[in-house]
């Protein structure tokens, strides 16, 4: 484990060098997300001048989902989708032999080498809208709401891996799978509202077809204390699932996997 978060610590650096390279696009890219922060803070904002509650949330406390949504969309965009399309790319060009051959573990090579550093400008505007929830609402989480609430937000992130891991192991049976990240993106979307706002079957397609709800709306129950044990059993149980699927679905599809040389 060690010698994997070093080497993941070697990708980073390389990665930040490289994007170093072309300050202005970094820039421009970290203002774009900045700027869609806004747009989502603005259309939750509209609802609630119709309404003081959705789905029994009121402004403040939805801010907390939001919160969550700009940080998991940006985790999205600066680790996971760069990953995606290069998977694609190395399946579609043969170059996937070249991380088979290295002396790691191909799903963290492929899953986890690249990263975009201009979206990471979300994680500040998401853990400032929380703060700004938090605040709003004069709260202050207890040590075992934070506690409670770092568990679910890291079960929900290991859930959103599982999720892209298991899209990227696609691509070998696939090739072009961009239609079914671009359906994730849509159905995310969702996301930024509480899952409580949603009909019953819909509500229940987000819970616990698609986990969406596990991604914003648990972790942001948990961190405002209304995070029943049940709830936050259910987001271990769904984070593990999705990186065993996840991990079955890399090693039959490299079975399956036809090499250049071959």
């Amino acid at each position: 484990m060690r010698r994997y978060l070093r080497l993941w610590l070697t990708f980073l650096k390389a990665n930040l060098l490289l994007e170093l390279e072309y300050r202005a696009n970094m820039i421009a890219g970290a203002a774009l997300g900045v700027f869609w922060a806004g747009v989502s803070f603005v259309s939750v904002a509209v609802f609630y001048t119709q309404t003081e509650t959705i789905g029994g949330w009121n402004y403040a406390q939805a801010l907390v989902v939001l919160g969550l949504f700009v940080i998991t969309q940006g985790v999205i965009s600066a680790l996971l989708y760069p990953n995606l399309q290069r998977v694609v790319e190395m399946v579609r060009e043969g170059t996937m032999d070249f991380v088979l051959i290295k002396p790691a573990d191909a799903q963290f090579l492929a899953t986890l080498r690249f990263a975009r550093y201009s979206s990471l400008v979300d994680l500040t505007a998401g853990a400032l809208v929380i703060l700004f929830a938090l605040q709003q609402m004069r709260y202050s989480p207890s040590w075992s709401a934070l506690l409670t609430f770092v568990a679910t937000a890291l079960a929900g992130l290991l859930t959103l891996y599982g999720i892209w891991a298991s899209m990227a192991a696609l691509a070998f049976w696939f090739v072009k799978i961009e239609n079914l990240s671009e359906l994730f993106q849509s159905l995310f979307e969702t996301a930024r509202f509480p899952v409580s706002a949603y009909s019953g079957v819909v509500r229940f397609v987000l819970t616990f077809v698609l986990p969406i709800a596990f991604l914003t709306t648990v972790p942001a129950q948990a961190i405002i204390g209304a995070l029943d044990t049940p709830l936050l059993v259910a987001a271990v149980g769904i984070a593990a699932l999705a990186l065993a699927v996840s991990r079955w679905l890399w090693r039959r599809a490299l079975r399956n996997y036809t090499s250049a040389s071959s």
